[in-house]
C-alpha cells in the first residue's frame, strides 16, 4: 500500500490562537506557543467538521474589532 493510501490514524487536538483563528495539531506534539487546545480531539476529518461549525468568520479578531469599532462610529 502506498503512502497516500494509508489510512491517518493520528490523534488530533483542535488548537485556537489569540486571534480566534483555529487548527488542527497532532496529539503527539506539543501545542506550539500562541496555541491552546479547545478541548475538541479525534480523527482530522472529525476535527475539521468541529472547526467548520465553530470557525463562522474567518475574519481575525482584530479584524472584526476594527470594523465593530468602525461600525460604531458611523452610528
Amino acid at each position: 500500500m502506498s503512502r497516500d493510501k494509508e489510512e491517518d490514524r493520528t490523534t488530533y487536538e483542535v488548537v485556537v490562537n489569540h486571534e480566534e483563528q483555529y487548527s488542527i495539531w497532532p496529539d503527539f506534539k506539543d501545542i506550539p506557543d500562541g496555541w491552546q487546545a479547545v478541548g475538541k480531539s479525534g480523527n482530522k476529518e472529525a476535527c475539521l467538521a468541529y472547526i467548520k461549525e465553530a470557525w463562522t468568520d474567518m475574519r481575525p479578531l482584530s479584524l472584526r474589532r476594527q470594523g465593530d469599532a468602525a461600525e460604531n462610529a458611523e452610528r
